[in-house]
């Protein structure tokens, strides 16, 4: 069996998602070396839709990575922090609470539900709505797409997959949307090139490829693989899309559970937010960009795209 590696950079290349980025049969991706940021490659002349706030976003793709604060983030990330640096990103972003689970439900509800621990979704179900389901209820399209998981809406942790990071599971009366649109992560190269990536979107790693049980070092790796990937396609082109990387929590319960969360969209100046966001901001983004209500504590969280300059 191939590295895993191999396997991720060759459905890239399968997918002609980095075929602009210099990825060829048998090869290795072209990705930025030693930590450098590489520029977008050119997309041609295409316009950027503009609003009277500035780029108007039609989808949003999020990365979730784990566990590591603000100040981690910042040093030992550096393809990633290169990124937040060439685009945008937030000094006062806060997670909610720990551990893990209630964090991914904060992001996709708007609530924690409750919930304290990281039982799996037969021992917590959540009764309320999501932004996926929220989104698919209009009319607009939502995704997960879940590293090592292998079927859809996996339920239970299987090996590097665990499914108290992928909170769509948990929302009991939106299972049968779960089942079709919370997919492998094996799906998201040919959406890319397609231009179907959803509305509402998540991209959740594996336990080690997400910094949880491996270093930083390996989550910068895996980012480096496939940020040139996500950054392609129409819907980057468009720049209609907005790509955000943040954590679910910092490391061991550190003061302000603090963590770094960079915000990409195509044409956006350089900036350093300090606006005081949270992972109820993100909520509300995605509500924004579905264009639905805002479930609990998104209608009074800060509005993210305020702070960073863009128009859902």
């Amino acid at each position: 069996m191939m590295p895993k590696s191999a396997r991720l950079v060759a459905g890239l290349c399968l997918a002609a998602v980095l075929a602009i980025t210099g990825c060829a049969a048998g090869g290795t991706a072209g990705a930025p070396q030693s930590g450098a940021v590489q520029p977008v490659p050119s997309m041609g002349q295409t316009a950027i839709p503009t609003s009277a706030s500035g780029t108007h976003i039609t989808k949003v793709l999020v990365f979730v990575l784990e566990n590591h604060s603000l100040e981690q983030m910042m040093q030992d990330l550096p393809y990633t922090f290169g990124i937040a640096k060439q685009y945008g990103y937030a000094t006062h972003y806060t997670a909610i609470t720990h551990p893990s689970l209630p964090n991914y439900l904060a992001i996709s509800g708007g609530q924690t539900a409750g919930v304290t621990n990281d039982l799996d979704p037969s021992q917590v179900p959540v009764l309320g709505a999501s932004v996926f389901g929220q989104a698919i209820a209009a009319g607009k399209t939502a995704g997960v797409y879940a590293d090592a998981m292998k079927s859809n809406c996996e339920t239970v942790n299987d090996g590097s997959y665990a499914v108290r990071h992928n909170p769509w599971t948990y929302y009991r009366a939106e299972r049968a949307d779960c089942q079709k649109y919370d997919v492998p992560l094996a799906a998201l190269p040919a959406a890319i090139s397609a231009g179907t990536r959803p509305n509402v979107g998540m991209v959740v790693p594996d336990t080690c490829d997400d910094a949880h049980s491996c270093p930083l070092s390996t989550a910068d790796a895996w980012m480096k693989i496939w940020m040139p990937g996500v950054m392609a396609g129409p819907d980057w082109a468009s720049g209609r899309l907005a790509i955000i990387v943040t954590a679910d929590e910092d490391y061991n319960n550190l003061p302000g559970n603090s963590v770094l969360t960079t915000v990409a969209f195509r044409g956006e100046t350089p900036r350093i937010v300090s606006t005081p966001l949270t992972h109820y901001s993100l909520t509300r983004l995605y509500e924004d960009v579905a264009g639905v209500p805002h479930l609990a504590h998104a209608a009074t969280a800060s509005s993210l795209s305020k702070a960073f300059g863009f128009s859902p």
